[in-house]
Formats: C-alpha cells, structure tokens, sequence
C-alpha cells in the first residue's frame, strides 16, 4: 500500500531532477564558451605582443622578458622561413620546377643570410690605423663587395659621431666614408673612450636589424684578423644556435678610482670582487640570436665600465654556449698569420 503523500513526493523530484540537469547543461555550455573565449584572446592576446614589440623596437623603447623576446625571436624565424619559402616556390613555378631549398649561404642568391658581419672598431685620430687594415687584411673597393658576395662576410669600421655635431671630425669622417664606403656611422652615439660599452650595444643592435648573419663580430682596430682562418672557425659552429665565442676569462675587479680598469661598480660584484667569465674585448663573436636578443633588450641592457664585461654580462641567465677560442687570445697573435 502506498504512503499517503507518495504521489505528490514523486512529481517533485521529477522537477528537481529536470532543473538540475537543464543548469547542469547551461553550466557546461557555459564552460565552452569561456574556455573557447580565452583560448581566442590568448590568441588575440599574441598577436598583439608581437606587433607592440616590432612597434617599440621601432622605435628603441622595448622592455620585455628573456622568455617572451625568446618566443617572439622563434615566432619570426619562422615567419621568415615561410616568407622564404613563399617567394622560393613562386618563383620556382615561373621556371616550370620547384627548386631544391638549401640553408647555406648562396651568392647568387641575396636573399640568403650572410655568414658574418664583422664590425672593426675605430674612432677620431685613427685613420692611420683604418688605412693599415685596408693595405693588409680589410679589401677595399670591388673587393669587399665581392668578399661579401662569394663568402658572405660584411666588413665595416664602427665609428660614432662628434659631441659638437658638424664639426671637423664628422666632417672627416663624412669624407672618409665617401671616398672608401666602408664605414659604419652610428649617428646616435657621441664618440669616446668612455662610452665603448654602449658603442657595442648599438652597434650589435644596429647590425642585426640591417643584415641577416649567422654571426657578428667584434674587432678592435689594432687586431689583425685572416678572414679565412675567421670564416673557417665560424663554420665549425654553425649547428650551434646561441654562441658567444671569444677568449674566454674572468679577474679581479678593481675597485681604486686611479687603477687604468677602474670599475665604479666594482661593489656590484660581490665580496670577492671577480668579474664573471666574459669573451676578452680585443675581438668577440655573438650568434644571430644572441645579437637579436641585444637588439630587442638594447633600452634595457645595463652596461659597465668595459664594453667586453658588459656584454658578458647581458648573457647571463641565458641559454647561451661560451666557447673559448684559443685563436682569439692574446698568446696567439705574436704568430704571423695565425688569425683572429
């Protein structure tokens, strides 16, 4: 016999059945929706980031992470192999095949990426020195065009501006560079001994935003460099995406204001006083992402007494790979020939 009230209990759990599967419904829907809208906005999210960064490094005011520049620096190489890639097959199609694509440095090809951008640097009341290179290793005239279009090294020297804009020494410069065409002038850098670090900072920022290079180079005006020694050494890491190669050390920090390598923020150093290891400043090379990694990161890069300590010391923290190159040491170049 059924209890009394049984027959009204029953319609009531029914409803509260139905309802609590019709919110259970909404709730999933709802579920979908806002995890469809923020898979969207991520998107959304980054693209933005991409061209707010190639606005702000447009216009040299970038300030973003390690792990983003790192991200966006994957997501144009591989915009730019596309690109590549693109144009290749079109271009492939007119002649009636599609052409095998090949990574390495092609000279009847411009638009594949230089071996290396060599950066000699030099200053005011150093002509002598510029002219010494160019009777001995630096090619001038067709024959540095044609060094850059058979090996595919670019060679310029690095020089800034006068305090006094317009006065005799950017005059000379101004005339130098019209007569040989191989100078690189960095309009926004004042020319002085002082400000060598960030001399390196806009000239590896520069250089990779105007060539496309597997390395860059650093070399001091009084170094002699055989290229082919050079471009031999260079090949033997291309496999290696993030190098710093140099003649690797580390020392004392001086801390005496009349020491000659007086460093004012020797206290930033610890107790031990001892610079991290670092590529000695003579001659250096950076691989094309760590020189990007400098060009995005330039407005916030630090720099220090000593331009070779201050690169060293944008590299921490990074995935980078420090090669000593014994070639590149000191010891080395009392031998004739032997290279930088």
């Amino acid at each position: 016999m059924q209890p009394r009230g049984s027959s009204h209990r029953l319609p009531g759990q029914l409803l509260r059945t139905r309802i609590s599967t019709v919110m259970l419904a909404m709730l999933a829907t709802m579920a979908s929706l806002y995890v469809a809208g923020r898979l969207w906005q991520d998107a959304e999210n980054r693209v933005f980031l991409i061209k707010e960064i190639d606005r702000r490094t447009g216009q040299g005011r970038s300030a973003i992470s390690v792990d983003d520049t790192l991200k966006v620096l994957a997501c144009r190489d591989q915009h730019k192999k596309l690109s590549d890639l693109e144009i290749e097959l079109a271009a492939a199609k007119q002649k009636g095949f599609v052409a095998k694509h090949s990574l390495r440095y092609n000279a009847t090809d411009s638009r594949k990426r230089l071996l290396a951008v060599i950066g000699v640097f030099s200053g005011f009341g150093r002509r002598n020195n510029r002219d010494a290179i160019r009777k001995s290793w630096l090619p001038t005239g067709a024959a540095l065009k044609k060094l850059e279009k058979d090996k595919g090294i670019l060679l310029r020297f690095v020089i800034g501006r006068s305090a006094n804009r317009g006065d005799s020494f950017d005059r000379a410069v101004d005339d130098e560079n019209r007569k040989t065409n191989d100078l690189l002038i960095l309009d926004n850098h004042i020319e002085a001994s002082e400000e060598l670090p960030k001399k390196s900072k806009l000239f590896f920022g520069h250089a990779a935003d105007t060539w496309d290079a597997e390395f860059y180079v650093k070399v001091n005006d009084d170094v002699y460099v055989n290229l082919d020694a050079l471009g031999a050494m260079l090949a033997a890491h291309m496999d290696k995406p993030r190098v710093y190669i140099g003649c690797m050390k580390s020392g004392e920090v001086f801390s005496q204001p009349n020491h000659k390598w007086y460093e004012p923020d020797w206290w930033k150093f610890g107790d031990g006083k001892t610079y991290f290891r670092h590529a000695s400043g003579e001659i250096y090379v950076i691989s094309r992402a760590v020189a990007q990694f400098i060009s995005i990161n330039r407005s916030i890069l630090r720099t220090y007494a000593h331009d070779d300590v201050s690169v060293g010391s944008w590299l921490i923290g990074l995935d980078v790979k420090h090669i000593d190159e014994g070639k590149l040491c000191c010891s080395s170049w009392s031998s004739a020939g032997s290279g930088k």
